[in-house]
């Protein structure tokens, strides 16, 4: 499946239906009167967030969405049927952002989380309706709301508990792909990864979702390489996994390079908690790995951890680390699942 994170779509509500004008013709009815019904409520457009999706590529191929119109009213007092809701399925994490993408006009954090976007127009008033005392046979009626319309970019920011970072080459699809069950493509070349990866990871009878995003370079902010567009998958981690290659020209460097980047970006990517990692220890000594680790701590690191994702060494102290960041879900389930049986053991009381 082809990974999409931004579409841009047509949405159109569904009109009202308009009024009826019609009177009783019946052959041994003395006085006849209106009897026009109204018209149908146009179709709202609803998004709804649902799991079993994680990119837009489904609006590549389909950009207009349009509701239907509510059915006119007819005679004999009929009154037209509402026309069916549009509900457009999207992934948990989506956005709809205005079509200047100023406003985030909804952001879709649950699955079952449902938004009307845009209101089906009111039916409109058949003649029966207008009927008073004063008024007799009236012959107006209304045609039915207009329609609602309007352009929205949908934005995909994949909800993921840790986000893994640095430069192309650090080693990230190597580590992905030992710690988790994704199955990311490994290249000796620059930007192997092209698109965000994601990989569930299980440590210690605990669980969280981690996220490769495609390696960032100096300038990525102003475009150079892929550029920084895919930072936004990153916005919702916890923290981030920041992988530093201990075989490149200069270690720090490439540390403030991505330091540098995420503080161009925004979003106070930079201040979120952030683990540093030299990777690729396997291919250096041991004073090697405490050199370069001193260099990291002068260049602003608070701790540096030193594994090798080939060989599995000293991930597991970093993922130890990661789970202190995490809230834990097992034992508030286990906690739940206790109180629950609990009050299945308790017996019967009137009081």
């Amino acid at each position: 499946m082809h990974f999409l994170d931004q579409a841009k779509i047509y949405l159109k509500s569904g009109a009202g239906g308009p009024g009826a004008v019609s009177f009783r013709r019946e052959k041994y009815v003395e006085y006849g009167g209106p009897d026009g019904g109204n018209g149908g409520k146009g179709g709202d457009i609803i998004f709804e967030a649902v799991q079993g999706l994680n990119t837009l590529i489904d609006f590549r191929y389909a950009q207009h969405f349009k509701a239907k119109r509510g059915s006119h009213g007819m005679g004999r007092d009929r009154y037209g049927a509402g026309a069916d809701d549009l509900v457009i399925k999207v992934p948990v994490g989506t956005q709809v952002l205005s079509e200047d993408k100023e406003d985030v006009i909804a952001d879709f954090t649950e699955v079952g989380q449902r938004v009307v976007m845009l209101e089906g127009g009111m039916g409109g008033r058949g003649n029966a309706s207008f009927k008073s005392s004063t008024n007799r046979a009236p012959r107006q009626h209304q045609p039915g709301e207009p329609s609602e319309e309007m352009w929205v970019w949908l934005r995909l920011k994949l909800l993921a508990d840790v986000g893994l970072l640095g430069l192309p080459n650090a080693g990230k699809s190597t580590f992905i792909n030992s710690v988790s069950n994704a199955k990311a493509k490994v290249g000796a070349y620059a930007f192997t990864t092209l698109v965000p990866k994601l990989g569930v990871v299980q440590h210690k009878a605990r669980e969280f979702v981690i996220a490769d995003i495609p390696g960032l370079i100096e300038g990525a902010a102003d475009g150079a390489g892929i550029g920084d567009r895919f930072l936004g998958h990153i916005e919702r981690c916890r923290v981030l996994i920041h992988l530093v290659d201990i075989s490149g020209s200069d270690p720090a460097e490439a540390m403030v390079t991505v330091q540098n980047e995420l503080a161009a970006y925004g979003a106070d990517l930079e201040s979120k908690p952030q683990l540093i990692v030299l990777n690729k220890t396997d291919l250096a000594d041991t004073e090697l790995v405490r050199g370069f680790a001193a260099e990291l701590r002068e260049a602003g690191a608070d701790e540096v951890f030193a594994i090798s994702g080939a060989t599995g060494r000293g991930i597991s102290d970093l993922l130890d680390s990661v789970l202190s960041y995490l809230p834990d879900r097992t034992s508030t389930e286990t906690n739940a699942a206790e109180e629950e049986n609990l009050d299945e053991a308790k017996p019967w009381s009137p009081i």
